[in-house]
């Protein structure tokens, strides 16, 4: 049975760090695309990270370019978001995803209606 069970975030002070990990059940992250979204309500859900397994390409918002990373640990069958240098407008509720996707342009791929796994979100908060 395929399924991803999320744990990490919760609050942070800007310049901070948090890592959100989701822990995946049967061959989830051989799936084709690992992605991890967020949204802030009253916002479209964004894609902040990408992670295409066929050719183990990775792609990271212009949002959050230089301060997340995406991972994923085969041996642990964990999918890894690691934050760092965060900010109050990093503040949103982030979900893990993975799903069947083809390759194609990055937007196209980070299509919410391409996964079909989701975690269950956890809420990170960046204030002083």
């Amino acid at each position: 049975q395929l399924g991803l069970t999320q744990s990490g975030g919760g609050s942070a002070q800007p310049g901070g760090s948090l890592t959100l990990s989701c822990d995946a059940s049967g061959s989830t992250l051989n799936l084709a695309c690992l992605a991890w979204f967020r949204q802030v309500p009253g916002k479209e859900r964004e894609g902040i990270a990408l992670l295409y397994t066929g050719l183990d390409f990775t792609h990271i918002a212009d949002s959050v370019k230089g301060r997340f990373s995406i991972s994923r640990d085969n041996a642990k069958k964990t999918l890894n978001l690691q934050m760092d240098n965060l900010q109050p407008e990093d503040t949103a509720l982030y979900s893990c995803a993975a799903g069947r996707c083809s390759w194609g342009p990055v937007a196209t791929m980070l299509r919410g209606g391409n996964y079909e796994y989701w975690g269950q979100g956890a809420q990170v908060t960046v204030s002083s």
